[in-house]
């Protein structure tokens, strides 16, 4: 019998070994295709306790991403009843890496990656949380793909969601020093908990370019929305080239709307 704490990494071995021809994503190998997507553990929000693996799918499925970063992912929870991960990237054709962030319900509670090329390197980093805060613990993933012969860092995260900035000033800081060591050319994304026009977004904007800085769409709440709390950015500046970005009107699925974004490789 395979132990819980064996389980996660005996399933990435065996969605790394089943690597997936493309299709339908870019077929310029100096393009890729990313989406940043908050799944709210599958949950549509109109239906209260129902889980709806499938409306995700269908989502990233209609997009054809070359990778998808998600937040708020339940890996055998109760709730769930499912590992998301896995049942994500097998609906998808896709390799996975999922980060965990905390035990939740029976299970685990994160951040996943998923790619349409084999992930390498995959990589859960705790973030800071200040003492006294009541902060829930968040993590970073990081993983590596190559994009025409050239190895691309791809980082996901989801930050602190409370309404003082002081954890997100802490993390957005800690995944700046994280990713500062990589050689390689760096694509963040992810749910920020952070609008632009503050401290947080400063700081990313001082180390990253983001892919839509002026007139890019709202991505909460996922019907009227009203701000943009995630992002797509990449480094170092002139590592790539935007094509395209746009948020993804799709009112179902969850409680964000999927942003998009395709960048070519410089």
């Amino acid at each position: 019998m395979i132990s819980k704490k064996l389980l996660v990494p005996f399933l990435l071995v065996l969605a790394s070994c089943s690597v997936q021809k493309k299709s339908g994503a870019s077929t310029n190998k100096q393009e890729l295709a990313i989406m940043s997507y908050n799944i709210h553990h599958a949950n549509p929000p109109s239906k209260a306790g129902v889980i709806d693996i499938d409306a995700i799918a269908a989502v990233i499925n209609k997009q054809k991403p070359d990778v998808v970063m998600l937040q708020e992912v339940d890996v055998n929870t109760k709730r769930a009843g499912m590992n998301e991960a896995v049942t994500l990237a097998e609906k998808t054709k896709m390799n996975f890496y999922f980060a965990k962030a905390i035990d939740h319900d029976g299970g685990d509670y994160g951040v996943a990656i998923l790619s349409r090329y084999p992930l390498s390197g995959g990589t859960t980093h705790k973030l800071p949380t200040a003492a006294g805060t009541n902060g829930e613990p968040r993590v970073l993933a990081t993983a590596h793909i190559e994009l025409n012969g050239k190895k691309i860092t791809i980082a996901c995260t989801h930050m602190d969601a409370q309404r003082n900035d002081t954890n997100r000033l802490l993390q957005i800081n800690a995944i700046v020093d994280i990713l500062q060591k990589e050689t390689n050319p760096v694509i963040l994304a992810g749910d920020l908990n952070a609008a632009p026009g503050g401290a947080v977004i400063d700081i990313l904007d001082k180390h990253f370019t983001r892919t839509c800085i002026q007139g890019c769409g709202f991505t909460i709440p996922q019907i009227n929305p009203t701000k943009t709390i995630d992002f797509i950015a990449w480094k170092p500046t002139g590592s790539f080239r935007v094509l395209s970005h746009t948020v993804i009107d799709e009112q179902y699925a969850s409680d964000h709307l999927p942003v998009m974004a395709t960048l070519k490789l410089q």
